[in-house]
């Protein structure tokens, strides 16, 4: 069971959304978190230690990330989706952008 986390800046659109979107897929266990203090669900050093992957929305994303949780990053794999916040909460653009470049990296499933 492969665990992913996907963070953005609230929590609220983009990566609700692709938790939403990958929470049926065979061999994958999704999270979502937010990384501004106000975040529906605020990441958390736990979570990140949960989990195998994490999708960052946008490279402000990533260089916050690992500014803030550098300690428990290692041995992580993270990665950038170049995902702007310009949709809203399971916009089919935004689905058929998630399902290419998260598919993509994970296998269809």
């Amino acid at each position: 069971m492969k665990k992913v986390l996907f963070v953005c800046s609230q929590n609220r659109l983009r990566s609700p959304t692709a938790e939403q979107v990958f929470a049926d897929r065979t061999g994958l266990e999704v999270a979502s978190a937010g990384l501004n203090p106000g975040a529906e669900v605020p990441l958390s050093p736990e979570l990140i230690e949960w989990a195998d992957i994490i999708f960052v929305m946008e490279k402000t994303h990533r260089n916050k990330l690992s500014k803030k949780f550098r300690a428990h990053l290692k041995n992580k794999r993270l990665l950038c989706l170049d995902i702007p916040d310009e949709y809203e909460y399971m916009e089919p653009a935004l689905v058929e952008l998630l399902e290419q470049r998260v598919g993509r990296l994970l296998g269809s499933g």
